[in-house]
């Protein structure tokens, strides 16, 4: 057999000398610590002192940063998968589970480890969840802990994949119907079975304790493999038919069982309403799924099951949701009796036996009702708050990495109030019905509904939220997705600034544009030959020489197919620019072909009012694309950066040996009114013209980023920041404060107060620096700035005086912080601000 030593050195050669270098630095900084047992049987490494455990994150950092593409693949690595396998303890598999669970908290991270790993990692999930017929004698607990380890690693069906094929092919329906039958096998149910038999057996899983911890995981799991499957998925051909009929059988009765439980105040249990929200869930999961065959046997089978008392379900789910709309009291009771209520109606609100009786019961108005008061009350409510099975150690924020916003986010009861909200406007008919509702309304009028879903769509990061905001919209006329950023930039569509194309109808009519717009959101209404320049294939004089030629072809003149029709294509370019459109029927019909044409999908959904997709990013409004190599056929002018010894490059495409920026005039011109006036002043529409910005490079690259994406890059967070020394915290946080200085001059009042917010945050954690801040504040005579750096160091005055710190200031900045000190002392203020 090979030694160790001899396997050691086999996997070395593999790798490179950098990476085995790291690897090795990593191990002797663990080695620095010590590594203990709790009373929970985790083995935990820990040291108190300050400087191992910076030395320790930064080996961590080091390594982590050089594992990439191939390297990935090392037996360092891959052991992200072995150690979940049967062949291991039984702590080790536990410690494998977790540790996945750990690097797939977020789409992106989860997405690029399934690429490589996907199928051992579901087959290794789905095999432990197949042991559950094994659960007995002392090994249970540990067995049980196992199994709840692998339904937690299982959520990665919560985001789109081809891990879901594996899933499917490893037989997960009949995985799942194992995990709620004590008693089940492959082949216990391989005959037909009617739904009445079907329900008999999920009475009985109603009335089993079995597994009754993993319930939650269970219907979740459901749901999101429901979520994600194709149109034409066949259970038939992907697992077994029975099964999964069985599945949404059960779902369904679990649901309507809790629907009835609130109908009675005697069994309003709480507790009770927590396991049964996963279930509730999921049958909305499947009644909106996009397969086909899911979508109609949930519904079918959950009409089946409502039959007997569906109208008198109804009836107290309307009560009870117009009691809440009029209250003000929303304690966790409430709060889930209003989620499975809202899931309740929005699955009524599908079901055509149902729908006359929800409309005439008032349901829209209540509904508006309680979006006003979500709205008014800034109420924020995830599922977090009452989903407890999904709480676990590596869910929350773990060191420097903040977990991203799902996609449903923090706005769980908002969410669904306009998710049932948009499909009953869909199934009360015309447009004037939709009018008709409101008359008399005093919750809402049109027009104040129409604002406040615009302002969702634009103030709110949660992607869910803005695409049922958006997609209510679509009922009222207006299509598209509002931003800021393009609300700045329609202005060009309007004032005709700085045009480089015209587009040319048949009959003659013409309409100027903006090259860079066209080209970042609708490139496929430019000319093909303008989309070759490739940045992979830039060469230096072969770009400049391109550029040079095509500069003055780039104002041209477009002619278009005599099928586009004048006032769509004007609507089109409208929504181009502005984000979103308002259309009559009439013209929504001309405007769906040329979305088809134009491959504007997210339009095209909004415009055949189709119901969005669980998981689909909202549409992004960044411009920034149009930025470096890429941009500079439409590039017009240059911004050039405060040259310093470090940063100066010679680029080649221009010549210029400073640093510097290609960008666009019309984006300049719509996002900054100091802009405006310089270029109204006289400046030459000139491809070489230059303005000197008096800011570093990286202030400008920060700068510019607002311009085209309305978005301030952030300083490194948590522990990257915390292990920083003042040096290198101060380097991050000048562009910040000379873009205070440049915002305020520039009148530039939001990003001014972005910057702002970032410094007093990072000055929040670290006030030392903040005598390195009100100095540099001071130079820029941004006394504000100045002021907040003094309000951070009052509560250290006295240490700050003892030590000599504040000698190095002016005698203006120290008297600023003693009396920030002394007004901090007139207020009760103690040393933690």
């Amino acid at each position: 057999m090979r030694s160790s030593k001899q396997r050691a050195s086999e996997n070395n050669r593999s790798i490179s000398g950098q990476m085995y270098t790291l690897h090795q630095r990593l191990y002797h900084a663990l080695n620095l610590g010590t590594s203990r047992f709790y009373d929970d049987n985790t083995r935990k490494w820990q040291s108190t002192d300050i400087e191992i455990q910076r030395h320790v994150v930064r080996s961590i950092a080091a390594f982590l940063d050089s594992i990439s593409g191939d390297t990935i693949h090392h037996p360092l690595v891959k052991i992200i998968v072995q150690c979940m396998g049967r062949s291991y303890p039984h702590s080790v598999q536990v410690e494998g589970f977790r540790l996945a669970q750990c690097l797939v908290r977020n789409e992106e991270n989860c997405l690029k480890l399934l690429s490589l790993f996907g199928e051992p990692i579901v087959n290794a999930i789905v095999s432990e969840m197949r042991k559950q017929n094994s659960l007995s004698g002392k090994a249970a607990n540990d067995q049980l802990s196992l199994l709840r380890e692998a339904c937690r690693l299982a959520l990665i069906t919560r985001w789109a994949g081809k891990h879901h094929i594996y899933f499917w092919k490893q037989g997960i329906d009949s995985v799942l119907l194992g995990l709620l039958l004590e008693d089940f096998h492959d082949n216990l149910y391989q005959h037909f079975l009617s739904l009445k038999e079907q329900m008999s057996i999920a009475q009985q899983v109603l009335s089993s304790n079995y597994l009754h911890a993993l319930r939650g995981y269970i219907w979740d799991i459901l749901g999101w493999l429901a979520t994600h499957c194709g149109e034409d998925f066949n259970p038939k051909a992907h697992g077994n038919e029975l099964h999964l009929n069985i599945l949404i059988t059960c779902s369904c009765w679990f649901f309507v069982d809790t629907i009835r439980k609130w109908c009675q105040i005697c069994e309003n249990d709480v507790v009770d309403a927590v396991k049964s929200e996963p279930a509730s869930r999921a049958v909305l999961m499947m009644i909106f799924s996009p397969c086909k065959y899911i979508a109609l046997r949930a519904r079918s089978t959950l009409y089946e099951i409502l039959k007997p008392n569906g109208k008198e379900y109804l009836k107290h789910v309307l009560h009870t949701l117009s009691y809440t709309a009029s209250g003000s009291n929303l304690g966790m009771p409430n709060v889930l009796k209003l989620v499975i209520n809202l899931i309740g109606l929005t699955c009524y609100s599908v079901l055509p036996q149902y729908q006359r009786h929800v409309i005439k019961g008032e349901g829209i108005k209540t509904l508006l009702v309680l979006v006003k008061w979500f709205l008014e009350n800034d109420v924020h409510i995830g599922r977090l708050s009452f989903a407890p099975h999904l709480l676990f150690p590596f869910h929350e924020r773990s060191c420097c990495w903040v977990s991203t916003e799902d996609w449903e986010g923090k706005d769980i009861p908002l969410l669904y109030s306009l998710w049932v909200l948009a499909e009953l406007m869909h199934n009360s008919g015309s447009g004037r019905n939709i009018l008709d509702i409101f008359a008399g309304e005093t919750a809402y009028t049109e027009a104040e509904l129409v604002s406040k879903l615009q302002k969702i769509c634009i103030d709110t990061s949660t992607p869910g939220l803005r695409w049922y905001a958006a997609y209510v919209l679509s009922y009222f006329g207006a299509y598209g997705f509002p931003s800021k950023i393009e609300k700045r930039i329609g202005k060009g569509l309007n004032e005709k600034e700085y045009v480089d194309m015209h587009l040319i109808l048949t009959n003659g009519d013409s309409l100027s544009v903006h090259g860079v717009v066209l080209a970042v959101k609708c490139p496929s209404l430019l000319p093909s030959k303008e989309l070759h320049l490739d940045e992979n294939t830039f060469d230096g004089s072969s770009v400049r020489d391109f550029t040079r030629k095509s500069c003055g072809e780039l104002r041209k003149e477009i002619r278009l197919s005599a099928h586009v029709d004048h006032q769509a294509l004007m609507k089109l370019l409208e929504y181009v620019y502005w984000g979103y459109l308002r259309a009559g029927e009439e013209l929504v019909k001309k405007l769906k072909t040329l979305a088809k044409r134009c491959n504007l999908q997210p339009l095209l959904q909004l415009l055949c009012r189709k119901s969005p997709k669980w998981g689909t990013p909202f549409p992004s409004s960044d411009l920034s694309l149009a930025l470096g190599p890429a941009g500079l056929p439409f590039s017009d002018i240059i911004l050039e950066a405060k040259a310093t010894e470090l940063m100066c490059w010679t680029c080649s495409f221009c010549s210029l040996s400073v640093p510097h920026m290609h960008v666009h005039k019309v984006i300049l011109w719509s996002s900054c009114d100091y802009m405006q006036a310089l270029f109204q002043s006289g400046m030459q529409d000139s491809y070489s013209q230059t303005i000197k910005v008096p800011v570093s490079w990286e202030a400008l690259v920060k700068l510019m980023d607002w311009f085209y994406s309305d978005k301030l890059p952030n300083p490194p967070t948590g522990c990257l920041w915390d292990n920083m020394d003042t040096k290198e915290k101060l380097c991050e946080l000048q562009p910040y404060v000379e873009l205070c200085w440049l915002a305020e001059f520039w009148l530039l009042e939001d990003v001014k107060e972005a910057c702002s917010d970032v410094i007093g945050s990072c000055l929040d954690s670290a006030r030392y620096l903040s005598i390195k801040i009100i100095q540099i504040a001071a130079n820029f005579s941004l006394w504000k700035l100045a002021e907040v750096a003094a309000s951070y160091m009052a509560p250290l005055y006295r240490q700050l005086c003892d030590s000599g710190e504040l000698e190095a200031l002016d005698e203006m900045l120290v008297d600023m912080v003693r009396a920030a000190s002394v007004r901090l002392s007139q207020e009760g203020g103690s040393n933690s601000r």
